[in-house]
C-alpha cells in the first residue's frame, strides 16, 4: 500500500478541495492519460487497485506512470467511542484530488488497448475520469 516513508506531522486537518489543478493538468510521459473531473480524496488502496487493473488489462506491455501519491494521513476514531477525548489515530493515506489533475499516464500500446485499460482502473476510483491523448 502507498504512503510516505517519513512526514512532517503525524495529523492532518481534513481541508477543502476548491478550484481546478494547475500543477499535473497536462500530460508529460505518456501519450494516453487518465484526468479527474471532480475534487475528491483518493485513498493509497484505491491508487493500487487502479494501477493494478491497469497493468493486468495491457498485459504488462509499455509503460504505466502514477501521477499521484497519498501524501495526506487520515485518521479516524473507532467505533463506539463517546466524543471528545482527542482526535483519532491515523487510519490511513490519502491524496486531494482536484478537477483536471491527470491520474495515470500511459505509453507504449495502441489506443484502444489504453482506452480500455484506462476505463478499467476509472472503475476502482470514486471519482469519474475522463479519458484523454497527446
Amino acid at each position: 500500500m502507498l504512503q510516505p516513508t517519513r512526514s512532517k506531522y503525524r495529523k492532518a486537518h481534513k481541508g477543502r478541495i476548491h478550484g481546478n489543478a494547475t500543477r499535473v493538468a497536462r500530460l508529460n510521459y505518456g501519450t494516453y492519460g487518465l484526468k479527474a473531473m471532480q475534487p475528491e480524496r483518493i485513498i493509497g488502496k484505491q491508487i493500487e487497485a487502479a494501477r493494478v487493473a491497469l497493468t493486468r488489462h495491457m498485459q504488462r506491455t509499455g509503460k504505466v506512470w502514477s501521477r499521484i501519491f497519498p501524501n495526506i494521513p487520515v485518521s479516524k476514531k473507532p467505533t463506539e467511542v463517546r466524543m471528545g477525548k482527542g482526535k483519532g489515530s491515523p487510519e490511513y493515506w490519502a491524496c486531494r484530488v482536484k478537477p483536471g489533475r491527470i491520474l495515470f499516464e500511459v505509453d507504449g500500446v495502441s489506443e484502444e488497448v489504453a482506452k480500455e485499460a484506462l476505463y478499467k482502473a476509472s472503475a476502482k476510483l470514486p471519482i469519474k475520469t475522463k479519458f484523454i491523448k497527446r
